[in-house]
């Protein structure tokens, strides 16, 4: 029922538990120092990557989905990816969702005024989504509440569309909706960069 995790994608999840766990004992300096601040006093150049491992210890579903969806989707990747001899793209291509996620999240604050940390995976996890969307766009996907079996490159792109709504409204203003974009846009930039050169693994059918 449940497929084997990969090596890369499991080393990512035991990071991100062990640094949530890590969390219950020191929250406030492990968000001082590593989760993702504007720029100003308080960044420090590693927090475009670090941020992706740190969650909010008092909200633990958001680390449980963020895995989850990394387990299934980002294991998935990384095994079509390595059975064509190519495991670090996997590696590349999540760092690079992370650190888009990073960079635009980084544009958005800067236009406003607020001061507060960005933490959590679901920036490379929106780029796993994207990647998985883009390899496997006729997977069938059960979403709940939704009854029926949904297109994965029908799904994601509900999805794209609802972050972006959000993110423009101002909606769930707690919630890094423009990160999340940019982890989706990392991740086409990444899989557009390998096929006009040719380097990258081809769309399933």
């Amino acid at each position: 029922m449940f497929p084997p995790i990969p090596p890369i994608t499991r080393a990512l999840v035991i990071a991100n538990v062990l640094v949530y766990l890590l969390e219950w004992l020191l929250p406030e300096q492990l968000v001082a120092v590593f989760a993702l601040w504007p720029l100003g006093p308080l960044f420090h150049p590693w927090q475009v990557v670090t941020y992706a491992f740190l969650h909010d210890p008092r909200n633990l579903l958001h680390i449980i989905f963020n895995m989850y969806a990394l387990y299934m989707f980002g294991g998935a990747l990384e095994t079509y990816w390595r059975s064509q001899g190519a495991a670090t793209f996997y590696l590349m291509f999540y760092f690079a969702s992370v650190l888009a996620a990073a960079g635009t999240e980084l544009l958005v604050l800067g236009q406003s005024s607020a001061v507060e940390p960005v933490l959590g995976a679901s920036g490379g996890v929106f780029g796993v989504l994207l990647g998985f969307a883009w390899f496997f766009p006729r997977s069938k996907l059960i979403v709940l509440p939704i009854p029926v079996p949904i297109s994965a490159w029908v799904l994601v792109t509900i999805y794209g569309g609802i972050e972006l709504w959000l993110g423009v409204t101002g909606r769930q203003q707690s919630v890094a909706h423009f990160a999340h974009l940019g982890g989706m846009l990392g991740g086409a930039i990444m899989i557009l960069l390998w096929r006009a050169r040719d380097r990258g693994p081809t769309t399933l059918h």
